[in-house]
C-alpha cells in the first residue's frame, strides 16, 4: 500500500519539522499546521449543542464539554435511550485540548452521525508538575459524573462507552482497568483510536517504506514513547502503575472493545497487541486498520475521505454498544 494520497500532499507543510514543539515556535507553524491539518478544505462541521460543565474530583473540577443532548430519561422507563462517549483527546500525556478536530470535530460528528451525546474531557495535562495519578483520577471523575448524570441527556448509564485517542486511548484503559479491579459498574464498550498502550514496542512492518519516508514530526522512537510515559508517570516506566501503561495488563472482564490503527504508525503494534491480548482474554473485539493512515489523521479535517472512514468506524461502534453488565 502506500500513503493515502489525501494525506500525502499535506506533508509538505511539516516536511522540516522535529516536532510539534519546533513548529509551533516557527511564526508561520501555527498557519503551517493549520494547512498540514487540511484546515483549508471545504467543510462545514456539523452545528450540534454544546454544553459546559464542572466534574469534582480530588483535583479540583475537571471541565467536562457535552455535545448533544437527548430527552430526559425517566425514572423506570423502558426508552434505550441515545448513545453515549466519555471521550479523551491525545496529545502525548502534556499536550491537546477540547478545541483540537481530534476532540471537537469528532464529538461533532459522532452525534451527528449517532443523534447521542459525547462527554469530552478536559484532563489535567503532563506538565508544570502535573504527573500520574493526577490525569488518571480526572478520567475517572468524568467519568463517574457522567455516568450519574447520563440519565439528565438522555443516555442509559449502561450504555455510556469510553474512548480516546493515542494518549486518551491510554486514560481510557487506564481508567477502565480501575473501575473494574474496585467493582464499578464498566462502559458498555471501549473505543481506541491509534493508542499507546505499551511501554516498549516492536518495530511496525514497513516493506513499503512508507513509514520510513514520513516527517519525523510523524514518527515516534522508542526513545520518544519512554519519554512520553516517563514525563506522565514522573519516573521510570519500571516504576509504572499498569493503570498507567495498562498494554501488558490481564484484560480479564472488561468491556468489548473497537480499536482504530493507522498503517504507517510506529505505534500500530501497541493496537495489534492489545487487540490480541483481549481476543486471548476472550472478549470481543472490532479491529480496524486505516488503510494509508498516519498516527493521529482524525486531527485532520472531516472533508478528508480518510477521516470520514474513521469516523465511521467509530460512529457505528458506539451506536451499536450494548449493555455490559
Amino acid at each position: 500500500m502506500s500513503l493515502d494520497p489525501e494525506l500525502a500532499v499535506l506533508m509538505e507543510h511539516v516536511a522540516e519539522a522535529a516536532s510539534f514543539a519546533e513548529l509551533l515556535a516557527d511564526p508561520s507553524g501555527t498557519d503551517r499546521l493549520e494547512a498540514f491539518s487540511g484546515g483549508g478544505l471545504p467543510y462545514s462541521q456539523p452545528h450540534v449543542p454544546v454544553l459546559t460543565v464542572s466534574a469534582p474530583g480530588p483535583n479540583g473540577l475537571v471541565p467536562v464539554r457535552v455535545y448533544g443532548s437527548g430527552s430526559p430519561l425517566q425514572p423506570g422507563g423502558t426508552d434505550g435511550g441515545v448513545p453515549g462517549l466519555v471521550w479523551l483527546h491525545g496529545g502525548g500525556f502534556a499536550g491537546g485540548d477540547l478545541d483540537m478536530r481530534e476532540a471537537d470535530q469528532l464529538a461533532r460528528e459522532l452525534v451527528a452521525r449517532t443523534g447521542g451525546v459525547v462527554f469530552s474531557v478536559d484532563y489535567r495535562l503532563a506538565r508544570a508538575g502535573v504527573h500520574f495519578p493526577v490525569p488518571h483520577e480526572d478520567v475517572l471523575a468524568a467519568w463517574l459524573w457522567a455516568a450519574e448524570r447520563a440519565p439528565d441527556f438522555g443516555v442509559l448509564p449502561a450504555k455510556l462507552c469510553i474512548g480516546g485517542a493515542s494518549a486518551g486511548a491510554n486514560l481510557a484503559v487506564g481508567a477502565v482497568m480501575y473501575l473494574n479491579d474496585v467493582g464499578k459498574p464498566l462502559p458498555a464498550k471501549i473505543l481506541l483510536a491509534y493508542p499507546l498502550l505499551h511501554a516498549a514496542l516492536p518495530p511496525a512492518d514497513d516493506p513499503s517504506g512508507v513509514l520510513s519516508g514520513l516527517p519525523r514530526i510523524l514518527r515516534f522512537s522508542a526513545d520518544d514513547c519512554s519519554a512520553m510515559l516517563e514525563n506522565y508517570i514522573g519516573g521510570p516506566v519500571a516504576m509504572a502503575s499498569s493503570y498507567a501503561v495498562p498494554g501488558n495488563a490481564d484484560p480479564s472482564g472488561l468491556p468489548p472493545a473497537a480499536i482504530l490503527a493507522s498503517e504507517y504508525d510506529d505505534l500500530r503494534p501497541s493496537a495489534e497487541l492489545y487487540a490480541d491480548s483481549l481476543r486471548h482474554a476472550g472478549i470481543p473485539v472490532e479491529y480496524r486498520l486505516e488503510s494509508g493512515a498516519t498516527h493521529g489523521y482524525l486531527n485532520h479535517s472531516a472533508a478528508m475521505g480518510v477521516v470520514q472512514r474513521g469516523l465511521s468506524f467509530l460512529s457505528t461502534e458506539l451506536a451499536t454498544a450494548k449493555p455490559f453488565q
